[in-house]
């Protein structure tokens, strides 16, 4: 398997060693407020990312940490005249609910920052004590211009990082890149005791000392969305290669695309976002994940509302093929499709192409069935490729407007009249039109009857 490296900026073989095992790091949200679909998206993708791996014959150790204390939080949760816990409790509790529902498997662990608090105090420590690190007034703060290959993920040089970053003014800094280890407490806020007083940590520390405590400081991929390479993903590695002094922090660096909305990369801080919760309300959780996949990874992602209802129609042309009948001619072969969907999944997690291989093994069962040919293998093969995608093939109510169940009752009513004249091809028809949009006909003496598959 091949995926691309931000750090090296092409696509290189895996390589990992013959253990099987590989350590997954990817950046969790900040639960200020509810999560939005760009947050959906990150999780699906190396969720699809972890499957493969996994069929693949990897055991995965995926940690996903959460950002449950920084300015955002404080400022949310007084806002909301709550705790700082009662915030990050109640959206990080919704948040796994609603990836769940996407179908996205639990990760090995889901570290939070306010309870790594002396992992991270003893990373700091060991910073200063480097003289990686330096104290002023209760702060603390990196040195920029100390790590000599700062910049290395971005391709940008030190000058150039200061624009439009997140730099923090302070008299206190020796340099104005340098960023924040440790914040000294503000009154009404967190704060936990260190040697340099009552404080929090600052946004990038987290990641470094979770890997050090989960992972062994053992990094094979670590991800996240493209927009935290810099500064936060820049200052990981700027911390974690001083403190430890070995290279590279992390093997491989996967940044998925943004979601746009507008124009715009939906994002909290424009006020331009569809939450997770509102999407998983309105669309079934497959056709959000086939909206997410239908897009490489890597490439940004325009949201669509028609472009995700147009995913139901497809994956209802799916279910039909796993219901078609299995006749008793000829053997279906489903090797040529798999070899496709490897070969796709191989290449920089192509999941387009992987669809594509899936969508024709459905046509090729479908026209293999109508001809009295065996499709129950290729069936299962499509079932356990999707299954590789996190798609369930399962319809829901969600899956069609509720609007629609009126016409659904007249035509199921219309199918019984042409049943009683012994029209039977028109009414078959009907049944299998249905079908394709996941609602099932079930016929019995007291008449028919509707439902979803």
């Amino acid at each position: 398997m091949r995926l691309y490296n931000s750090l090296s900026r092409q696509v290189e073989e895996l390589g990992f060693d013959e253990s099987k095992m590989v350590n997954l790091y990817v950046c969790g949200v900040t639960p200020y407020s509810a999560a939005h679909l760009g947050h959906a998206m990150c999780a699906v993708v190396f969720d699809v990312l972890r499957r493969y791996l996994e069929y693949e014959g990897y055991t995965v150790i995926h940690i996903q940490n959460f950002t449950d204390v920084d300015d955002k939080m404080i400022d949310a949760a007084s806002d909301q005249e709550i705790t700082v816990d009662q915030l990050a409790e109640r959206n990080i509790s919704d948040y796994l609910e609603e990836i769940k529902i996407l179908n996205v498997k639990a990760a090995t662990h889901y570290p939070r920052a306010t309870q790594e608090i002396p992992s991270i105090i003893s990373l700091i420590e060991g910073l200063i004590e480097k003289q990686y690190a330096y104290e002023r007034n209760g702060d603390v703060y990196f040195r920029v211009r100390k790590n000599d290959d700062y910049g290395k993920l971005s391709g940008r040089k030190l000058e150039d990082l200061m624009s439009g970053a997140r730099i923090e003014p302070s008299e206190s800094k020796e340099y104005p890149g340098d960023f924040v280890l440790w914040k000294k407490k503000k009154p009404g806020e967190p704060n936990w005791d260190s040697p340099w007083g009552q404080g929090r940590p600052g946004w990038h520390i987290e990641c470094s000392a979770m890997s050090l405590s989960y992972l062994d400081n053992r990094i094979d991929i670590h991800g996240g969305g493209r927009d935290l390479i810099f500064p936060h993903h820049e200052n990981e590695i700027a911390q974690s290669e001083s403190y430890t002094g070995s290279v590279p922090f992390s093997k491989f660096w996967v940044h998925n695309g943004t979601l746009n909305f507008d124009g715009d990369k939906m994002s909290k801080s424009l006020g331009n976002i569809y939450t997770t919760r509102e999407a998983i309300s309105k669309f079934s959780p497959d056709a959000l994940r086939m909206f997410f996949l239908t897009s490489h990874y890597r490439s940004p992602l325009l949201f669509s509302e028609d472009s995700i209802n147009s995913q139901e129609r497809a994956l209802a042309r799916l279910r039909n093929s796993m219901s078609m009948p299995s006749g008793t001619g000829d053997v279906l072969n489903a090797a040529p499709y798999l070899e496709r969907f490897t070969r796709a999944m191989n290449q920089d997690l192509n999941t387009p192409q992987a669809l594509g291989a899936i969508f024709d093994l459905a046509r090729a069962i479908n026209r293999s069935s109508d001809e009295n040919g065996d499709v129950d293998s290729c069936q299962q093969e499509l079932s356990k490729l999707s299954a590789i995608l996190g798609l369930t093939l399962k319809a829901s109510e969600s899956s069609l407007d509720k609007s629609a169940y009126p016409f659904i009752d007249l035509l199921v009513n219309v199918r019984t009249s042409l049943r009683v004249n012994q029209q039977f091809a028109l009414s078959d028809l009907i049944r299998d039109e249905l079908s394709k949009m996941g609602v099932s006909v079930h016929d019995s003496q007291l008449g028919s009857e509707w439902d979803f598959e």
